[in-house]
């Protein structure tokens, strides 16, 4: 599969303003506007893991039938686990059809019934692929109230997640699942652990300078 560093730094989103770059933001060479950041990491539709107060943001896009993501939640999962100062944002991103797009809508409104992290995870545990059928059979093995997933998926924060994240991918010229963004630098592709921790250390190093 192709990796690709990619270059996050532009206007703002949706037509905010761009902040000016003061202090030490000045000194870096590409800084992301704040305006774009608090876009990306502050969502308030978007699923946090990790510690929410933590002093550097991962963000993932990713889609339930992609098949390189699918191989990213172990690396995720043990990087969250090991890193108690790191805050996860997850986007929905359902670039493969119809399919995706019904489990992404599932996905986000299982946050009303407190279980993201399991259903997440038991999506991507599906054999072959993430069906409309697949998803609501994910959802009963886990325990979740499905007629209440159903409601919740019609809601409006999940329709914004999902907005929010194709405009964000457009704006910043992402090409594919599973991209990670940490401080002013993305990366497209299957990535190690090792290679995940490398990102997230030089995002806090970058937003410390």
């Amino acid at each position: 599969m192709q990796r690709r560093h990619l270059v996050l730094a532009g206007a703002s989103l949706l037509a905010l303003p761009v902040l000016p770059r003061t202090g030490l933001a000045q000194e870096r060479a590409n800084p992301m506007p704040e305006a774009l950041r608090q876009s990306l990491e502050r969502d308030p539709t978007a699923p946090v893991l990790g510690n929410p107060q933590g002093d550097i943001t991962l963000s993932e896009f990713f889609d339930y039938n992609c098949p390189f993501c699918r191989k990213m939640v172990e690396p995720m999962h043990r990087l969250i686990t090991s890193d108690p100062k790191l805050r996860v944002v997850f986007r929905e991103w359902p670039v493969f059809g119809e399919d995706s797009d019904f489990a992404a809508r599932a996905s986000l409104a299982s946050l009303q019934q407190g279980r993201y992290w399991q259903f997440h995870t038991a999506l991507f545990r599906t054999r072959g692929r993430v069906t409309e059928a697949a998803t609501m059979r994910a959802a009963r093995d886990i325990g979740l109230d499905t007629a209440r997933l159903e409601r919740d998926m019609a809601a409006e924060p999940v329709e914004r997640h999902i907005a929010m994240s194709h405009m964000l991918a457009e704006h910043m010229g992402l090409i594919g699942t599973p991209t990670f963004v940490a401080g002013d630098e993305g990366a497209f592709g299957e990535y190690s652990l090792d290679e995940l921790r490398g990102l997230v250390q030089r995002a806090r190093e970058t937003m410390a300078t």
